[in-house]
């Protein structure tokens, strides 16, 4: 008989290889060719792609083109990405890559998702150009229709889109459902003293409503939701910030220090934490893409629902969702740490405080006690529309394994039910396992994006270079 703690072994350290340097340099590597290919027009474009997501653009577009194929509007889909990416990571994720790796950290993060805008804009200009509609009229599209009708290798393509797709739906309910409730269910017992069991029901039951309803529902609640926690994350953010603005210029120093360090000093204002600069890229690589999910493919599933026509111009309304939630959100979070003065707190056992407890510690130096509930319900808030986010983004992949639109009524109570697991059981396995899943699909999709990037750079070079 094998033992339980083999397998949570075995699992942890196949975790640790799947997002290990292959799969970062895989992700790293495939970025840099394409914005290079590109003539690093994301980055040149990126405030012109703000502005089309925020609607300060027409939505016709650079040529004209009307924008009545599709369910749902590229703002709302923009935001639907976004409620899938913006999640735990940007509070938690952050607290340990700059304990774990030094505040030099927060530097790669930023350095590696400016690089994912080019990722980004590929995977969501192919899952518009190659969706298709179901039996049922729906549009359905992502790297699992691209690798099938695109690729080169039809039979390669097929079973790629396949392997795809199947880790999409495992992540879809691991990553995106189970982990994310149960870190409500954590914050609302720790913070409010709500049984998990009870936080766990009501999350099932909004979780189930909000997704009975399909995208046009979920994009309902996203285009309002984001936007909002957004803003009220931001607002005490910044408040943290602005009232320790006399350590502002000593933790921007440490943060840049440290992330080109080639050996490991003293971090963070008053802090203890050593890293080297090595320990700063692998973290903040890391940490970055978990955040902004650039390169893995999720992000086009969304992208292929948006009312457009136009494959290029959604591709860089997707795009921007990689800057809004690592260089803006991401990079406020880390100031918060580091100007804050609580890098390098220990805990009652000696060790240095992460995670949640960093966050919340941060928050106190500013709003007291009231920090706990401030970033509690941030947590809640920004884990609830990773939930919702992830759910479309799910069945979307469900849907090509089962090609059967009506099967996916099924999927939509099972995702609701795992809600519920997710907040009352331990996760640490399901942690791991599906964090696996969720690297394992970036595979699929950026031998995809690499086989097809001639006609990826070509598309966006014809959309500007045309007139």
């Amino acid at each position: 008989m094998i033992h339980a703690e083999y397998i949570k072994d075995l699992i942890r350290r196949i975790d640790d290889f799947v997002w290990g340097p292959i799969l970062l340099t895989l992700l790293l590597g495939t970025g840099i060719f394409l914005m290079v290919n590109m003539d690093f027009l994301p980055l040149r474009k990126l405030g012109w792609a703000l502005k089309c997501a925020l609607g300060a653009q027409d939505n016709a577009g650079k040529h004209g083109k009307n924008t009545k194929e599709g369910e749902i509007s590229p703002f709302s889909s923009l935001m639907t990405e976004l409620a899938a990416t913006i999640g735990t990571g940007n509070i938690v994720g952050v607290a340990t890559a700059m304990v774990l790796g030094g505040p030099g950290a927060l530097v790669w993060m930023v350095l590696s998702s400016l690089i994912g805008l080019s990722t980004k804009l590929s995977e969501s200009l192919l899952s518009v150009k190659y969706r298709i509609r179901n039996e049922k009229g729906k549009l359905a599209g992502g790297p699992m229709y691209t690798l099938t009708r695109a690729f080169p290798i039809k039979g390669l393509g097929r079973i790629l889109g396949k392997a795809f797709a199947l880790f999409a739906v495992f992540a879809s309910f691991g990553m995106g459902n189970m982990t994310q409730a149960n870190s409500i269910a954590s914050v609302m017992e720790d913070t409010f003293q709500v049984s998990r069991s009870l936080t766990g029901l009501v999350i099932s039951i909004v979780t189930i409503l909000v997704v009975l309803g399909g995208i046009s529902v979920i994009s309902k609640v996203t285009r309002v939701m984001v936007p909002a926690m957004a803003i009220f994350y931001l607002f005490g953010s910044l408040a943290v910030i602005i009232l320790h603005w006399r350590n502002i210029p000593e933790g921007i120093g440490t943060i840049l220090t440290m992330a080109f360090s080639p050996r490991a000093v003293a971090g963070g204002v008053g802090g203890h934490l050593t890293a080297s600069g090595m320990q700063a890229f692998r973290w903040g690589v890391s940490r970055g893409v978990f955040s902004n999910e650039a390169g893995l493919g999720a992000a086009g599933i969304s992208a292929a629902a948006a009312k457009t026509e136009d494959p290029v111009r959604q591709g860089y309304i997707s795009m921007t969702g990689v800057f809004l939630d690592t260089v803006v959100i991401c990079t406020v979070t880390g100031l918060v740490l580091a100007c804050s003065g609580v890098l390098g707190k220990l805990d009652e056992s000696g060790n240095p405080l992460t995670g949640t407890r960093l966050t919340v510690e941060a928050f106190a130096t500013v709003f007291g006690d009231l920090g706990a509930v401030l970033i509690s319900i941030a947590i809640a808030l920004f884990a609830f529309a990773t939930i919702i986010g992830w759910a479309y983004q799910g069945e979307k992949a469900f849907e090509f394994l089962v090609k059967k639109p009506g099967y996916c009524m099924i999927y939509r109570f099972l995702y609701g039910f795992v809600s519920f697991l997710g907040a009352v059981c331990a996760l640490e396995v399901v942690w791991d396992f599906s964090d696996i899943c969720n690297g394992l699909m970036a595979v699929p999709n950026l031998i995809c994006l690499l086989v097809l990037s001639g006609e990826v750079c070509g598309e966006v070079k014809k959309y500007h270079y045309k007139n």
